[in-house]
């Protein structure tokens, strides 16, 4: 493409780090053009708190962005309640959910090329009478998309989930051979268009311990899952499995694998964070734009504290615009 990326960063819980994370955008010169979507006085006042010499810039659509350093731009969505570091407020529930409806319009006008998110907090949004379960299912319903799946990656290491807030009780009934070939279909179409994979070998988890043991300890794997990976596998996918999730984490399985999908959030979600934990993405893969975030909540007890660690928000950042990139090349390469 011939100008930068430009990306829309939402700042998330007014009470917990996502301002501070936001307002580290600013500590250099930057190639991405940012433009934090938040109470542009809300970061003003965190700046004060944090003793950080940083100008908020007020940006609208129709401006350049800034991209020198010390200067913020902020497209500011105004919020209700006035915001103390480090205690929730129901009031500014639909706040929160006004920069993200704002960054997701500015994607869908090619404002913006993808939006990165900086965490919520899903139950105050929930107190304030707001059903909300999570950034996932809250953008497909905004964007329309049929199916969302939603992938942690750090480095040497991805991974997507078949199911994503579900009680584990619900989990077994949620298996079901048109949720994994629906979930299959998006992981392994996004690795090649936002990813640039042109044959992703993907690892699937068994659903049970021993992924089964041949039907004595579970019949999910036999009856849901092979079924399922062969006839994928016939129309041209690589995939895996189903492999039991105990072992399928070691260096030798996932030396040659480009993601792994995971039964449940729980199954894989515990061993990407432990080998990337604030330095790992989350994406979600499936909607019509390109949205990353970080791979951490809120942290209310350091939020402006000036002891909040950027690192995720930057690495969610640096992958957005790497799939912007990506999807640009892919559209060159189609015309």
């Amino acid at each position: 493409m011939t100008r930068p990326a430009r990306l829309a960063v939402t700042a998330g819980e007014p009470a917990g780090i996502g301002p501070d994370l936001c307002l580290t955008l600013a500590d250099r010169e930057r190639e991405t053009e940012l433009v934090v979507v938040a109470d542009a006085d809300l970061m003003r006042e965190r700046a004060r708190v944090l003793e950080l010499d940083v100008r908020i810039e007020p940006w609208e659509p129709d401006q350049p962005i800034p991209t020198a350093a010390g200067v913020l731009p902020v497209w500011s969505v105004a919020s209700v309640a006035t915001t103390r570091a480090g205690q929730l407020d129901p009031e500014n529930a639909g706040y929160v959910l006004r920069t993200l409806e704002a960054a997701v319009e500015a994607c869908q006008l090619n404002i913006v090329d993808g939006m990165v998110t900086a965490p919520v907090h899903k139950g105050v949004i929930n107190e304030a009478g707001i059903r909300f379960s999570g950034h996932t299912e809250f953008l497909q319903e905004k964007t329309g998309a049929s199916g969302v799946v939603m992938m942690l990656a750090t480095e040497g290491l991805r991974v997507a989930l078949a199911t994503t807030h579900l009680p584990l009780r619900d989990v077994p009934d949620a298996i079901t051979s048109s949720r994994l070939s629906r979930v299959l279909h998006i992981l392994n179409d996004d690795l090649r268009k936002h990813f640039g994979i042109a044959q992703p070998r993907i690892l699937v988890a068994g659903l049970n311990p021993h992924a089964g043991e041949g039907g004595h300890l579970g019949r999910e794997e036999m009856d849901v899952i092979e079924p399922l990976l062969e006839r994928l596998n016939s129309e041209g996918m690589n995939l895996i499995g189903p492999l039991p999730a105990d072992t399928l984490f070691t260096p030798y399985n996932l030396e040659e694998a480009d993601a792994v999908l995971a039964m449940y959030h729980d199954q894989g979600l515990p061993v990407l964070k432990h080998k990337g934990f604030g330095r790992a993405v989350n994406i979600s893969l499936g909607l019509p734009i390109i949205r990353t975030s970080v791979d951490h909540g809120t942290a209310l007890d350091l939020a402006a504290t000036g002891q909040a660690d950027a690192e995720s928000l930057h690495e969610a950042i640096q992958t957005a615009a790497h799939m912007v990139r990506q999807r640009e090349r892919a559209r060159q390469e189609r015309a």
